[in-house]
């Protein structure tokens, strides 16, 4: 695949370096010293919203903070619709230095090479702007709501969100008005479907998927539908040394059985993810038998259909775990997202750029579906969607120990400014 780049490797390579450099600079941004922890609405926020606008001004770009708090930069006319790229800033606590913030950085980067092959060849326009956002609020840490700021972009915001409350007991209305944003206009922050032609995200891999196959880069097909529960078990707390067996009913036993049928059952699935992450019994006593115990469940697939046939299998299981052992079990939907496929034009873009980077009659990339969810789940609505992921070696991530090299990003880079190329060629 010829490049249409007008970099040289080294002009890449350099590109690379500062992103890599920047992200150890927003490492340093951090609510909790010695861990990475930046949340919606806070002081930490607000700092790497200025840096993202810095750089953002450094290649061209006209920056906005929109009603939401998303860092927006914009380079090319007003009167084109946008390529949106973009990822978010915030992040889990004790988080990795890259989940996000190398999207973001590498969308920056990106409008560089663009403006790079403008300022060479007067004549040499592209047939739409480039947008990047950083988002505000991917995680969900502060406020247990996840993509807040890219809801907003999407027209999404839904207004019950007002009175979701952080850990310190301030309202997310209260977290808007002190961080100088006014409730009022977050709608101000939605974007039109007519305004954009598309999205596209470069992403570290948040599994082992390419380190395991010997790959850098790959295409994303789809982003991961999503289930979550919170699941009760009832049964009856009596004293643990005067309680035979044959006449306890332990929560705690009925949902440690559930939580390995969750295992068992999602191990013999292709492509479904479940994951039981909270275990707390009650009354909680080490001389009581538990007489109840909550759990959840996340459950993902890449396809909606699978997943919801697999919580059917979950739940008659539990029905039967329950009935042998006496106990009753009832489950609360708290959240729940469709899968989110990436558009085919955009998915042959980025294979495209992907090829570029590789010798003539290189194998196609990798084409892997993502098990995490991003900011292209909200923006969906309104655009087409597209991912790069970047190999994670060992694919750990919400840690301190992932990673992606400099190497992996210098090839990301070309792939993904190829991907706009061959995006803007499609478009003319």
């Amino acid at each position: 695949m010829p490049t249409l780049l007008r970099l040289t490797p080294d002009d890449v390579a350099r590109s690379a370096r500062r992103v890599m450099a920047r992200c150890d600079e927003l490492a340093l941004v951090t609510a909790e010293r010695g861990h990475i922890e930046r949340v919606y609405l806070s002081p930490e926020h607000a700092r790497v919203n200025r840096l993202a606008a810095e750089w953002m001004r450094e290649v061209g770009m006209r920056t906005w903070q929109d009603a939401a708090g998303n860092q927006v930069g914009r380079y090319g006319p007003d009167d084109l619709p946008a390529l949106m790229l973009g990822s978010h800033l915030d992040t889990v606590p004790d988080a990795g230095r890259f989940d996000g913030i190398v999207g973001v950085l590498m969308a920056i980067e990106v409008v560089r090479m663009m403006r790079h092959a403008a300022l060479a060849d007067p004549d040499w326009r592209l047939p739409f702007a480039l947008e990047v956002v950083a988002f505000s609020d991917e995680e969900g840490t502060r406020f247990g709501k996840a993509l807040l700021g890219s809801s907003a972009v999407a027209g999404s915001w839904n207004d019950e969100w007002w009175a979701l409350e952080d850990g310190d007991g301030t309202s997310l209305r209260q977290a808007f008005l002190e961080f100088g944003l006014d409730p009022g206009r977050v709608g101000e922050a939605a974007r039109r479907p007519d305004e954009l032609i598309g999205y596209l995200e470069a992403h570290i891999e948040q599994g082992p998927e390419l380190d395991r196959r010997g790959e850098s880069l790959a295409v994303v097909s789809s982003i991961a539908s999503a289930r979550r529960f919170q699941l009760v078990v009832e049964g009856e707390a009596r004293h643990a040394g005067g309680t035979p067996y044959d006449m306890r009913r332990d929560a705690l036993l009925g949902a440690s059985e559930a939580a390995l049928s969750v295992e068992r059952i999602c191990r013999g699935e292709h492509h479904i993810i479940g994951t039981v992450g909270q275990f707390e019994a009650y009354p909680g006593a080490v001389n009581i038998v538990p007489g109840e115990t909550r759990f959840s469940l996340d459950l993902r697939g890449e396809f909606d259909g699978e997943r919801d046939r697999v919580w059917d299998r979950i739940s008659h299981e539990l029905d039967d775990i329950m009935g042998r052992r006496g106990l009753r079990w009832r489950a609360h939907e708290v959240h729940s997202a469709p899968a989110v496929l990436c558009s085919p034009l955009l998915q042959d873009v980025i294979r495209q750029g992907i090829m570029a980077t590789r010798p003539v009659g290189a194998d196609d990339p990798a084409v892997i579906f993502s098990r995490a969810g991003h900011d292209g789940m909200a923006i969906g609505a309104i655009a087409d969607v597209g991912m790069l992921f970047l190999r994670n070696p060992d694919g750990i991530s919400h840690h301190p120990d992932e990673f992606v090299s400099g190497g992996d990003v210098a090839a990301g880079l070309r792939a993904f400014g190829e991907a706009v190329l061959h995006l803007a060629h499609e478009s003319r």
